[in-house]
């Protein structure tokens, strides 16, 4: 596991162990930053459910302006921080160890990228959503990593899917506000895109 482009690029990163871990592959972690990246830079980023942290390890990497870590393992939380130190990239890294509900509920920050990777078939965010959304700019978006089999709502609050992307066995789920994707939406007609691209 490594990080693939910007001030870091190149860098090996520690992976929690453990037969349940399920780290992003390079594939995906790209396919992710390919849909943000005229959106990276400045930004301020969160990795949920962080494991390794490598979503927002990429994230600083390509210029994101910080990046909130968290996880309610202390291991994981242990390992996302030797992997800022490891990248250079502590100084705009804030790593918190609680309850990502806990946090979303406390915390007064406005997000302008999400990447939420939970473990697989426990609905974590199905139940993350509705919190996570009174927490994004208004231009903000949330990616989700999920299991191809499983089939997000259309709508959380304000922000609905605006794209979904299949890549082998996973599905990333792009949410955006609804006014942002309605625009986005007119764009693509214009251009004759499609709101779905398959990456198999």
């Amino acid at each position: 596991m490594r990080v693939i482009t910007g001030s870091a690029k190149g860098r090996r990163l520690k992976t929690l162990p453990g037969i349940d871990v399920r780290p992003t592959t390079d594939g995906v972690k790209e396919a992710i930053f390919s849909i943000v990246q005229f959106e990276v830079e400045d930004a301020v980023v969160l990795d949920l459910f962080a494991g390794s942290g490598q979503l927002g390890i990429e994230a600083l990497s390509r210029g994101a302006a910080k990046a909130v870590f968290v996880d309610n393992s202390a291991e994981s939380v242990k390992v996302v921080k030797d992997n800022l130190k490891h990248t250079g990239l502590e100084e705009n890294a804030v790593v918190i160890n609680t309850a990502n509900n806990a946090f979303l509920r406390s915390t007064r920050e406005k997000f302008d990228i999400a990447i939420l990777d939970p473990p697989y078939n426990h609905n974590l965010i199905q139940k993350s959503m509705p919190l996570l959304v009174e927490k994004m700019a208004d231009s903000g978006i949330i990616i989700c990593e999920h299991e191809k089999e499983t089939v997000l709502p259309e709508s959380f609050g304000d922000f609905s899917v605006s794209k979904v992307y299949r890549h082998g066995r996973v599905t990333l789920t792009a949410y955006r506000k609804k006014a942002e994707f309605n625009s986005e939406s007119e764009e693509s007609e214009d251009n004759g895109g499609n709101s779905e691209r398959n990456e198999d």
